[in-house]
């Protein structure tokens, strides 16, 4: 479906909106494998440059907000966070283009109340940050958990594989095979799987087969036998495996292209666009949609993430055993269903009570407003018990009281395409209750203010931490300016530092390992 066309001047400041997993705390505790650097790759060609963001859609250049209105497709993305903390263990802080404060908030749990059916939740809280009259504001969005035991429909997988030389080292192709030998076992038996490979060449190691009667065996031996080639011919892999689920496509089924690479391509048809193309033309007509896993420290982000921008889908990261397990054992089977098609959400400030907002990161999600209720613009694909957050810096109106604003989610059910609503009104009052942050000046003299959520004082030590790494190149890296606040990484050290002992947030431990070794690294 084509995207929303220029953004109307209701942003000021970037765009975020975070989306998490079924399960993120895996993804947000620090990992105790170290990965090992690999040696580095031949040079991509134009259009996969390493660190490189997308810009494709509107958003790049975002405008003040003169309707008051945020709109925005929701995307549950958290490849970003996982290569930065990948990154850090080696010792170094990634490339400032390559953070993405979206993915970062993505990568943590949010504690939301769930629907009891489908469709979404809707939450909201706040809290004042301390400085110049700004307050921050969450809203989470949340699906309903799957069943494992509960009937679902089946699911039609074609997984594409890269077996190209940059795979060889350690944490790349060894740790894939080894998740998906597993995966296969969580899978149903009326599920159906293939397997494509490419290296200089694409090839196709197992057609699509049914995990009954055997099939099963099949394809763990086949992928027990893949081993590391030469080049990376990444459009002709992507092709042959579009190809593949396209002739195999079942009716009434989930069907899924998996994508798993460093998506570092050096041969072959390297032109990003017609590759891009090729993915949004598959995913328009067959309604076939992409999911990609990176590996690998040297790893084409930008490249991934516009390929399941295109494809309907998401992007992770994984760098040890422990996440790779997680995304294809715990979070790939569960969520072989939709919850929702083409979600979008739109924030409406009251113009009575707020003076000034901004939503923090997420620059290539945006959607004009005059689109929100257009179903033929591109919205995200959402599964089983994923949550999506936006975080804003409000600026309320002195003496202000009621709205403050609306939320509100649209989509699409994913069977008969029907479009569904529901919306949640934000008052000042939960907005301006207590303090973020547990440091600075503002909490020394006045205390906590207020009783504040855990997690919203994570999601805003992780938007906070992203704003830092962003800033290498254009200010003091040491420092975050995001949302009406100033925060060293010493202060959000000891902010996630502080969640940790006093919550049962464990994912905050993680938070505070990368901090520390970002301030080494620096």
């Amino acid at each position: 479906m084509k995207r929303g066309g220029a953004v109307a001047a209701a942003l000021v400041a970037a765009t975020v909106l975070a989306g998490c997993t079924a399960d993120t705390e895996n993804l947000a505790e620090a990992s105790r494998d170290k990965g090992a650097a690999a040696p580095p790759d031949a040079p991509a060609p134009p259009g996969y440059q390493q660190g490189e963001r997308g810009t494709d859609g509107p958003g790049a250049k975002p405008m003040g907000p003169a309707d008051f209105r945020s709109t925005f497709a929701l995307d549950v993305d958290t490849a970003s966070y996982g290569y930065a903390a990948r990154t850090l263990r080696d010792g170094a802080r990634p490339a400032p283009r390559t953070v993405r404060t979206e993915e970062f908030v993505n990568s943590f749990p949010q504690g939301y109340e769930r629907p009891a059916g489908d469709g979404f939740s809707v939450s909201a809280d706040g809290a004042r940050t301390g400085e110049e009259g700004w307050s921050l504001m969450r809203v989470g969005l949340a699906t309903k958990k799957s069943d494992p035991e509960a009937p679902r429909r089946p699911a039609a997988l074609t997984f594409v594989l890269d077996v190209s030389g940059s795979m060889g080292g350690p944490g790349r192709l060894d740790l894939v095979k080894e998740a998906l030998e597993a995966a296969a076992g969580e899978l149903r038996a009326s599920d159906s799987v293939s397997l494509v490979t490419f290296s200089g060449r694409a090839e196709t190691v197992l057609p699509m087969t049914r995990l009954g009667d055997g099939g099963r065996a099949r394809f763990q031996d086949a992928v027990a036998s893949l081993k590391a080639g030469s080049s990376t011919d990444l459009g002709a892999g992507l092709r042959r495996g579009y190809r593949q689920a396209a002739e195999h496509r079942r009716a009434k089924a989930t069907n899924r292209v998996v994508l798993m690479s460093d998506a570092l391509a050096n041969t072959g048809k390297t032109d990003a666009a017609a590759i891009l193309a090729s993915v949004e033309r598959y995913r328009k007509e067959q309604g076939i949609s992409l999911f990609g896993v990176g590996v690998g420290s040297q790893y084409g982000d930008a490249l991934m993430e516009r390929l399941t921008n295109k494809g309907d889908g998401h992007t992770v990261y994984v760098s040890t055993r422990r996440q790779a397990r997680d995304v294809f054992v715990n979070q790939l089977p569960r969520n072989v269903e939709l919850r929702a098609r083409e979600a979008k959400a739109q924030v409406v400030f009251d113009r009575g009570a707020v003076e000034e907002f901004r939503l923090l990161g997420y620059e290539d999600r945006v959607v004009a407003d005059e689109d929100f209720r257009d179903d033929t613009v591109d919205g995200g694909e959402i599964g089983p018990g994923h949550t999506v957050t936006a975080l804003y810096a409000v600026k309320v109106r002195e003496g202000a009281e009621g709205r403050a604003a609306t939320a509100t989610v649209r989509w699409l059910d994913p069977d008969d395409r029907e479009p569904h609503e529901t919306s949640r009104a934000v008052d000042t009052d939960a907005l301006t209750g207590g303090l973020v942050w547990t440091t600075g000046s503002a909490a020394r003299s006045e205390g906590d203010g207020g009783k504040v959520s855990p997690y919203l004082r994570q999601a805003a030590v992780a938007a906070a931490f992203a704003g830092a790494l962003r800033r290498e190149g254009r200010g003091p890296a040491d420092a975050a300016q995001e949302f009406g606040t100033k925060r060293s990484l010493a202060e959000l050290h000891t902010e996630a530092v502080r969640l940790e002992k006093t919550s049962d947030l464990r994912s905050a431990a993680g938070l505070a390992a990368n901090i520390s070794r970002a301030r080494k690294a620096g």
